[in-house]
């Protein structure tokens, strides 16, 4: 799928993928078909296999997409930390915030893992949010406040924690607090597991 490379087939994929980014997190995978796709873009199904091979592949560039997004606010947002653990601490912060995004939640926490299968979610994860993470606290051992070897673990369950929270935010019916019940949670947890110097 190589129409990607012009200009014009550049923007033909991105119109599609924000069409059905928005379809999947108002539909879920499930009910968002590409029929609906393609009468909202006002293309042909030619012009949408051209650059996607189906529905799967679709919804891996939407993923990826959102997670790319992600990862830009993340940074951002732990751009200005003086160390690394605080670098963690305001990505952390900030991925618990995103979780109110509902395109975010049911496209990053609930569709994907089922829909692309654990194996490839997490190769994507691996390059975006998981993979910041590892970083991270890479940057953290780097300084002798993790072992090494604790790097690997500590990110999975790391990721485990922020995203079950993540979902808890995304789910209450009182985002704002829960928000804020998470954030001190999370500050918490971090102090305790990773202590300051």
């Amino acid at each position: 799928m190589d129409g990607h490379q012009s200009p014009r087939g550049r923007a033909t994929r991105d119109q599609l993928v924000a069409i059905a980014t928005r379809l999947f997190a108002e539909r879920g995978y499930e009910g968002a078909s590409i029929g609906a796709v393609l009468e909202e873009s006002g293309m042909s199904k030619g012009a949408l296999y051209h650059h996607f091979d189906g529905k799967d592949a679709l919804f891996a560039a939407v993923l990826e997409s959102v997670e790319a997004d992600i990862s830009r606010k993340l940074a951002r947002a732990a751009a200005g930390a003086s160390d690394p653990r605080a670098a963690l601490h305001a990505g952390c912060l900030a991925w618990v915030r995103l979780a109110g995004d509902p395109v975010v939640r049911r496209i990053v926490l609930i569709d994907a893992p089922s829909v692309l299968g654990w194996q490839r979610w997490r190769e994507i994860e691996e390059r975006y949010g998981f993979g910041m993470v590892k970083t991270a606290l890479r940057a953290v051992a780097d300084q002798g406040a993790l072992p090494a070897e604790l790097v690997d673990p500590f990110a999975h369950m790391l990721l485990a924690a922020l995203n079950e929270t993540a979902l808890t935010v995304a789910r209450s019916s009182d985002r704002p607090s829960a928000t804020k019940t998470a954030e001190s949670a999370l500050t918490e947890f971090l102090t305790r597991l990773l202590p300051p110097p």
